[in-house]
């Protein structure tokens, strides 16, 4: 698992674990019950607090990402299809508001952008 911390970046650095560990295991790159590193493992890796870890394991499980076995560790949760389903969406929304955004920008009519839109759909065919 590779997790990289930007101290410039302003988001806190809880977030950005959570961020690339969500990421990861959407992806594929951390299987389905793979065991994670130890709170206390990561955060030394990290050179960052433990608190800090444990704020990102804990969300992760929040959301569903990962379970906890007590006294064994943290393993990524088998993939739950629904919640990444909703994950995708909310991310295709947001590049949508940018896009209209920048079309708005463009002066680009409605029917430009959703001709753009096909002709992506059809390359992608």
């Amino acid at each position: 698992m590779n997790i990289f911390i930007d101290v410039k970046s302003g988001t806190p650095i809880y977030d950005q674990i959570y961020s690339q560990i969500k990421q990861q295991i959407i992806s594929g790159e951390l299987a389905e019950n793979e065991m994670l590193p130890s709170i206390r493992g990561l955060a030394k890796d990290l050179r960052i607090s433990f608190i800090t870890t444990k704020r990102a394991y804990e969300e992760l499980e929040r959301e569903g990402y990962i379970y906890t076995v007590p006294a064994k560790g943290c393993y990524v949760a088998p993939k739950n299809l629904e919640l990444i389903r909703e994950t995708n969406l909310k991310k295709i929304e947001e590049h949508i508001d940018e896009i209209i955004e920048l079309a708005a920008a463009c002066e680009m009519s409605g029917e430009e952008l959703l001709e753009i839109v096909k002709f992506a759909l059809e390359e992608k065919e």
